[in-house]
């Protein structure tokens, strides 16, 4: 029986050697989740139950179990580059086979998709041209590279401080061309329909104490018909009257040539607008309209949101990241390629956005490492050597106690 229990001594040290040196090779390996061999005890027993030795036969293999433990996550240059922080794997897709991992090594495949290092697609909560994210099925992330459409100005916000202590201009009527004929004078770019730029003018004349007229110009040309498109009154406390608020925002009705929707109405509103015995000031000069911008980057937040960076300085969602959690990962099917498949140990994938739940957190730029802790590997390594060398001294010292019997005379 000695010899039994020996051998399955030696099988069980190679086979804890044979995790360790997997685990030492995939030390480099982003996203690997280092294993552990379990073994169980041996023994002897009759159909009957009855008769059972109290000595075992040896010891065997019961599971390889790898742990699931974070890794270390460590900065990359790469802006696809993703990784984990907390529970969860990603979805991936393959023809139609859907896996998970925890390797977040990302790129763009020549139809947008993004894919990792063998062609199996990430998969998540797509948008619409709007930034709508559809949060039904996953399905494969794409990069959309179209350009982002224009958008055209509706409103302009400004806010001024208006000279209490100016006159009103000697010279009148009113000329854009003539600085004389007006106290002062702001500029805005707005957009039509098509994206294309228009500059706005804004001159503000005063009329008396308190009271203001405003006209506008765009493109160099006067816009109503040169007279004023509305008016701003100020109380005693230099803040705009009611009757003044209320009648805001002042319209500008622009002419277009381009192509575009004609005429583009601007409205433009002068809330919080002080008339202060202090210079004319522009505290605030914004328009909500902008030109068709190209993708020139993109990023992805914690929740998992990817967001694409436009020329034109406006942002869109493209899409969102989705991870998987298991009620139990050890029941996942290693596939190699960083992948894992679903049994029905593991249970039902639970997919959802990150943060949201029990799954973590992402990180852009970044990768998590093997969770392999080389020190504690090389020192099972010498005692997993050790225990082989042991079973092996019960087996010669087996051979010397059969050879002492045999030599018996």
């Amino acid at each position: 029986m000695s010899f039994q229990q020996g051998l399955s001594g030696l099988s069980a040290s190679s086979k804890t050697l044979e995790v360790i040196g997997n685990n030492v090779a995939n030390a480099n390996t982003v996203g690997f989740k280092q294993s552990q061999a379990v073994f169980s005890d041996v023994y002897a027993a009759s159909l009957s139950g009855s008769g059972n030795s109290p000595i075992g036969i040896g010891t065997k293999l019961a599971e390889v179990v790898q742990q699931f433990t974070q890794g270390n996550v460590t900065a990359s240059n790469n802006p696809l580059d993703i990784a984990i922080n907390g529970g969860g794997f990603f979805r991936m897709s393959s023809n139609g086979a859907t896996t998970y991992s925890r390797n977040g090594q990302f790129q763009l495949d020549r139809s947008g998709y993004i894919v990792n290092a063998d062609g199996a697609r990430l998969t998540g909560y797509v948008a619409d041209s709007r930034g709508i994210l559809s949060t039904g099925a996953p399905a494969d992330i794409t990069i959309r590279t179209s350009d982002l459409a224009p958008e055209f100005t509706q409103t302009v916000t400004a806010q001024l401080n208006l000279d209490s202590r100016q006159s009103t201009p000697l010279t009148t009527p009113f000329a854009m061309d003539d600085p004389t004929t007006y106290n002062n004078a702001t500029s805005v770019s707005v957009f039509d329909s098509l994206g294309n730029a228009h500059v706005l003018q804004t001159f503000y004349v005063k009329t008396g104490a308190g009271t203001w007229d405003i006209y506008a110009a765009a493109d160099e040309a006067l816009i109503n018909g040169g007279a004023s498109v509305g008016s701003l009154a100020f109380g005693t406390d230099g803040a705009l009257t009611a009757a003044s608020q209320a009648a805001l925002p002042a319209i500008a009705s622009i002419p277009v040539t381009t192509g575009a929707s004609s005429p583009l109405a601007v409205g433009i509103d002068f809330t919080n607008t002080t008339q202060f015995g202090s210079s004319f000031s522009v505290n605030k000069l914004d328009q909500d309209g902008s030109t068709s911008g190209r993708l020139s980057g993109f990023g992805i937040g914690p929740d998992g949101t990817l967001t694409g960076r436009y020329t034109n300085g406006q942002s869109a969602v493209l899409g969102q990241v989705v991870l998987a959690s298991f009620a139990n990962p050890n029941g996942l099917q290693p596939l190699g390629g960083n992948l894992w498949a679903e049994t029905a140990e593991s249970g039902n994938p639970m997919v959802g956005a990150p943060t949201s739940g029990s799954l973590g957190s992402l990180q852009s730029n970044a990768v998590e490492d093997s969770n392999v802790d080389l020190t504690a590997e090389l020192v099972n390594m010498i005692t997993a050597q050790r225990i082989y060398q042991a079973n092996a001294q019960t087996i010669k010292t087996q051979d010397q106690v059969m050879q002492t019997l045999v030599n018996l005379r």
